[in-house]
């Protein structure tokens, strides 16, 4: 059986942005650092500003930054968006994400992102990358609720009409596959972004890739 006459296993794969298909952890875990000092708080260390990577941008900030009155989460967050539109323009798609996203849809998989990011936030990467046209649909945290809840991925699949037992999310974090688990889909991680792979064995993820390439192979091999 050739490649292209293999029958599908998931007609929905769900991609998380950040650190997962775009090489923006380490600008994040700065923002997010530079954000809370800028408002008087301790900064946080790496790992637990990048533990809060996938969260929607409010929870992340509050959860990242303790010690900030509840008052000054709007300047907090608007320090975050000061510090990152400084540096977006550097940031890059990792290295085969197109050709990986050309050969699923040329498989027949729809394609879809689910991501902590806001909807304007996604429109803007979606729109410099050139990718809007490679992904059926998209769910962001401010227009629905954020990671791990189920909702964004329960509504991709009500959008595209895709069963949940036919559907595979894919993320960098923890917050992703529990979001895949709480949804009643399957999942896959991906070990070179913001978490750690040793935190993902409880969530039961289908396969850990350590690079995109990997990631490719899996998925045109198993989904």
């Amino acid at each position: 059986m050739t490649e292209s006459s293999r029958p599908l296993r998931f007609d929905l794969i769900a991609f998380d942005w950040d650190g997962t298909l775009y090489d923006s952890t380490r600008l994040i875990v700065r923002c997010i650092q530079a954000a809370v000092i800028d408002v008087g708080g301790a900064k946080p260390s790496e790992n637990d500003a990048a533990w809060v990577i996938g969260l929607g941008l409010a929870e992340a900030l509050a959860r990242a930054a303790p010690d900030v009155p509840k008052e000054k989460y709007a300047e907090l967050g608007a320090r975050y968006r000061y510090h990152y539109l400084q540096h977006q323009d550097d940031l890059v798609l990792f290295d085969g994400v197109l050709q990986m996203l050309d050969a699923l849809r040329a498989r027949g998989h729809k394609l879809a992102v689910a991501t902590g990011k806001s909807r304007r936030g996604l429109n803007e990467a979606l729109k410099s990358m050139a990718l809007r046209d490679r992904f059926d649909a998209s769910r962001t945290a401010d227009e629905t609720f954020g990671k791990p809840h189920p909702r964004m991925l329960l509504e991709l699949m009500e959008e595209l009409d895709i069963p949940v037992e036919r559907t595979l999310m894919i993320g960098d974090t923890t917050h992703d596959l529990q979001l895949a688990l709480n949804a009643g889909c399957a999942s896959v991680g991906v070990s070179y972004g913001a978490h750690e792979p040793e935190s993902f064995d409880v969530l039961k993820p289908l396969f850990v890739a350590h690079s995109v390439a990997s990631l490719e192979a899996w998925l045109l091999d198993n989904a």
